[in-house]
């Protein structure tokens, strides 16, 4: 990755000691999906869990699950126990799409990795705007780990109107908002109000 123009959050994460030190001792969550993956194409989850001094307490799974098992849309998800690391991994598309203050009593923050298409309708925009209100209520911290927006930073369409909120249509935002996750992230917190430690 040293030649490439940018890196993924995740690959800057495993690979920088100093980041790393700022979660020690941390009971970390992760809000991610399945196109959630470094730059060698190893999912997040695994990632996070052997980098050594980064403790991975749960995880939380968007629409279409933690690894894509749920692909069809509409389809809902369950909380379960990921096999491989032993963690609970709750479902943000099933009874609730809010985190819950039990499941969050599991971390002591969330890091979240979404790939995002630059599309106010797509439901993980939405998912980290509750993932940080949530956060902010409780005093824990959100690190977004930021990747490139596909659609580029042309915008187009109209903004939502106030009113017509929805689990797709966060907030007044534009169809085509030119923004990454994290760079909304910082909008959110701002526009409305958060005292998230983004």
């Amino acid at each position: 990755m040293s030649n490439s123009r940018f890196q993924f959050g995740i690959d800057r994460l495993v690979n920088d000691p100093a980041l790393q030190n700022k979660l020690s001792g941390k009971r970390l969550g992760l809000l991610a999906h399945s196109a959630s993956v470094t730059s060698e194409l190893t999912h997040t989850m695994d990632a996070i869990c052997a980098t050594q001094g980064l403790n991975l307490t749960c995880a939380f799974g968007p629409q279409h699950g933690m690894r894509g098992e749920k692909q069809y849309n509409m389809i809902e998800s369950a909380d379960y126990v990921d096999p491989i690391h032993q963690i609970p991994v709750f479902s943000l598309y099933g009874e609730s799409r809010r985190p819950t203050k039990a499941m969050l009593d599991h971390c002591d923050g969330v890091l979240v990795d979404l790939q995002d298409v630059g599309c106010r309708i797509y439901t993980y925009l939405t998912s980290l705007l509750y993932m940080m209100e949530a956060c902010s209520d409780l005093k824990k911290f959100v690190w977004v780990l930021d990747r490139p927006n596909p659609a580029g930073r042309t915008l187009e369409g109209s903004i939502l109107k106030t009113g017509n909120e929805s689990f797709v249509g966060a907030g007044p935002i534009l169809m085509r908002h030119g923004m990454t996750l994290g760079e909304l992230a910082r909008w959110m917190k701002d526009h409305f109000n958060l005292s998230v430690d983004l």
